[in-house]
């Protein structure tokens, strides 16, 4: 076992120094918005300059609330399961309780979040 790791560290140190000796290539990025002049029917050239912060931050928003909303929904078929399965142990039943409670809360909150990110964005664009 000791050989082996000595062959992997000799190995490793190996292809690091190759790899701090080797030429790098150079790298650039692409200029997407270059092609739109040819043709400008792509998503990334109609939406090149119609994009403001308020949109962007929409989007994002909304997304991470749709996912959190989803998970509560989860979490509540969890506790649901839970609830089923204890078997009438009472630390089980509470335990499956809290868990469907918080779950609710969570999608309450969830829900409220967006319609008030939502309500805040149309008042300032």
């Amino acid at each position: 076992m000791k050989k082996w790791k000595q062959v992997v560290m000799s190995l490793a140190l190996v292809l690091g120094f190759v790899g701090a000796i080797a030429p790098v290539a150079d790298v650039s990025a692409v200029d997407v918005f270059s092609q739109c002049a040819k043709s400008g029917s792509s998503a990334v050239c109609k939406a090149s300059g119609s994009d403001n912060l308020g949109s962007m931050v929409r989007i994002v928003i909304n997304t991470i609330l749709i996912v959190l909303g989803m998970i509560a929904v989860i979490m509540i078929v969890v506790g649901g399961i839970r609830y089923t399965t204890s078997n009438g142990d009472s630390s089980a039943i509470k335990s499956a309780k809290d868990t469907i409670l918080y779950a609710v809360v969570g999608l309450v909150v969830a829900m409220l979040a967006f319609a008030i990110v939502n309500f805040v964005i149309d008042r300032f664009k």
